[in-house]
């Protein structure tokens, strides 16, 4: 207690001190005065007026309490009890007044696992959630319930159990998020009749075996094979679409055919190896100089090309 609360035991000792050194100068003293240490009831007379005086003095001094801003006294008053206390000093009056329990309202977190349980689609895992939990009300902690801590524990490993049982497997590892809400909401539900209040809970980690990690990346993968297959489809469709559109645009306009013709010479003629020849389709002459073109063409890659016989 010394560690834990050195002003209160600064006062205290004070208190005694204060209270210890006059009774004994007045009740004790005079009577060691005139004492000549022959054995007679004065001496045991004098023992018993100096445990007294310890004793008021200690009674009076544990009267004062000072406590902590983390701190919270729950005091009864002839066994019923009368709220919490502090924090600061106070003085509790003895034999009419009690105090049942000194709690810590700070924050407090603990780690909660369920281990092999199974979820809805018969899938063992391992869960572990961390729950954030405070003291709502110091007086319910420490009237209604014999040991809140605990109680709180379990509490929340048969939450968290049942949480599991009621979910599939791919939920618990995409939608923690959902499932740390669902988790708080039944925790909080019991923990508020013992005077707790449930802050936060998260899920820290979900275990899984093995081969069912590799089957859920198999089907992990399928499923992402399809989806891209499915977005092909629908962009082949869509330009179908807009190709019939166009041929109906070009059909519908009688010098858009030629247009459109025009465009795709001048993006052939892009190319670095192309040659392009125009003519009209009507004229003769114009088909020959093409035959021609093409003829002179073909000759010459003929020529680059050597023979096998050629070949040292």
């Amino acid at each position: 207690m010394w560690k834990r609360n050195p002003v209160q035991n600064f006062i205290r000792n004070l208190i005694r001190l204060i209270i210890i050194a006059p009774l004994w100068y007045l009740l004790v003293w005079p009577d060691f005065q005139g004492f000549d240490f022959e054995p007679n009831t004065l001496l045991f007379w004098n023992i018993a007026k100096t445990i007294g005086i310890l004793w008021f003095a200690n009674i009076l001094a544990r009267m004062f309490h000072v406590l902590p801003q983390w701190q919270r006294l729950v005091l009864l008053r002839l066994g019923r009890s009368v709220g919490a206390r502090g924090p600061g000093i106070f003085i509790v009056p003895p034999f009419i007044y009690s105090v049942a329990r000194i709690l810590d309202v700070r924050i407090i977190t603990y780690e909660v696992k369920a281990t092999k349980t199974l979820t809805r689609d018969n899938i063992p895992i391992d869960v572990t959630a961390a729950v954030e939990l405070e003291i709502e009300d110091p007086e319910k902690a420490a009237i209604d319930v014999k040991d809140y801590w605990k109680t709180t524990e379990w509490v929340s490993m048969e939450a968290l159990k049942s949480t599991i049982g009621g979910n599939d497997l791919r939920p618990l590892l995409s939608e923690t998020a959902r499932i740390a809400t669902d988790l708080k909401r039944g925790i909080d539900e019991a923990a508020k009749d013992y005077g707790v209040n449930v802050r936060a809970v998260r899920i820290t980690d979900v275990g899984t075996p093995p081969s069912l990690i590799e089957e859920l990346a198999v089907i992990a993968r399928a499923e992402r094979s399809a989806k891209a297959k499915k977005i092909q489809a629908i962009a082949e469709e869509t330009v179908a679409k807009s190709i019939a559109e166009a041929s109906r645009t070009l059909a519908s306009q009688p010098n858009a055919m030629d247009l459109r013709q025009i465009q795709a010479l001048l993006e052939i003629s892009k190319e670095e190896s192309a040659m392009v020849i125009v003519y009209p389709t009507s004229s003769f002459m114009g088909q020959q100089i093409a035959t021609a073109a093409a003829g002179s063409q073909s000759m010459g890659k003929k020529k680059s090309v050597p023979k096998l016989d050629q070949v040292p």
